[in-house]
């Protein structure tokens, strides 16, 4: 016999919590809800959090990696036009809440918790009415699917202020402590190791979000002869999906390129300057730990990785290049330079202190865990 869902009255004070979070997708999804069921263990090692997703997603690799249970449900993505899909969402969306308020009644959720994408949506319609919920909004515009959660929304989250959504609280992103209490300098020996980097020579990290960036493999890849002229290492993740082939410089510090990066920690500890996206994850993991970088904003939808770029290029830990701007010379004038000076770099990774929230994940589960009333 299924347990009975919670309403929202407050549970009785001593129960063990269930907290449903649901984010993915994306790593920008993701990983800011799996850094959130983190927090909760810490403060309540006595609750119980499950990740909901959908079989396409990366959270089927994620999510289990770090040990929580993932129940998935049917996918609710939504067109950009209007194509025969379209006619189908209204179908798709009453089956995906279906079964997600089966998993809602089966584990026992207290509260669930959206960070936004195609699996918050159902999650917020079989939520609403049964079961309270938390809305965290990464990005300066939500989505839609934020934007129809917060409307029946407890508490509403954000990243930064000036966030368009009804009752926002800005709490930051919720990071993992991995990141949050990295020292970089004390990893590096450790990590260029893992990777198989010169242990010596400065370092670029270059990635594009989980699935990776056509253009900024295309730039940096082509800019590898004068990335090994002038002594520097570099450590690639091109994303699973693409390939990349390097020509190898005798005698110069290796160019590793690898799909995916397991080990963003080390990632970050090998590294002086990153080339990368701006995903609202992205940005702030970048500048918690402190490197200079180079963003790309993605050139499509609503500006908003130009945005989630902006405090650091105020702060002077960082430079924009614009998607279409990028290219080999582009790497070769601007990024080159900046790589091998050790100085502006120290002063690019000082400017990064102070920016964003290093405790959102517990500013945020302390919320959740006050609205699941346990």
């Amino acid at each position: 016999m299924s347990k009975p869902v919670k309403g929202s009255d407050a549970a009785p004070a001593g129960k063990s919590p269930t907290i449903v979070v649901a984010g993915g997708g994306t790593a920008g999804h993701i990983e800011p809800a799996l850094a959130l069921a983190d927090a909760v263990m810490r403060l309540r090692p006595d609750a119980t959090v499950v990740a909901l997703g959908t079989a396409r997603g990366l959270e089927t690799k994620l999510v289990p990696a770090r040990g929580y249970p993932l129940e998935l449900i049917p996918p609710v993505p939504m067109p950009r036009k209007a194509t025969p899909e379209l006619l189908r969402l209204p179908l798709k969306v009453r089956d995906s809440v279906k079964r997600t308020r089966e998993v809602l009644e089966r584990v026992g959720a207290d509260v669930v918790v959206g960070f936004g994408g195609y699996v918050a949506l159902p999650a917020y319609l079989a939520a609403r009415g049964r079961v309270p919920i938390v809305v965290h909004e990464a990005n300066k515009s939500p989505g839609l699917a934020n934007k129809v959660g917060a409307r029946f929304a407890k508490r509403v989250a954000v990243a930064t202020p000036g966030t368009p959504l009804p009752g926002a609280e800005v709490v930051g992103i919720p990071l993992r402590r991995s990141i949050t209490t990295l020292d970089r300098a004390a990893l590096r020996a450790e990590a260029r190791e893992f990777f198989g980097l010169d242990p010596d020579a400065p370092t670029l990290l270059v990635f594009g979000g989980s699935q990776g960036a056509q253009s900024i493999n295309s730039a940096v890849s082509g800019a590898a002869k004068e990335l090994a002229e002038a002594g520097i290492g570099v450590l690639h993740a091109h994303g699973p999906k693409n390939t990349l082939v390097v020509q190898e410089f005798p005698d110069r510090p290796a160019y590793i390129p690898v799909p995916y990066l397991e080990r963003m920690d080390l990632a970050y500890a090998a590294a002086d300057v990153v080339v990368c996206r701006s995903g609202a994850m992205t940005a702030a993991e970048v500048s918690a730990v402190g490197l200079p970088a180079f963003f790309v904003p993605l050139p499509h939808g609503n500006g908003e990785q130009a945005v989630n770029a902006q405090p650091a290029v105020d702060a002077g830990s960082a430079y924009i290049i614009p998607d279409g701007e990028l290219t080999p010379a582009k790497i070769a004038e601007l990024v080159v330079p900046l790589v091998v000076d050790a100085d502006r770099v120290a002063k690019m990774s000082a400017a990064a202190v102070g920016l964003g929230h290093r405790e959102a994940d517990e500013v945020l589960a302390r919320i959740v865990l006050e609205v699941a009333g346990v």
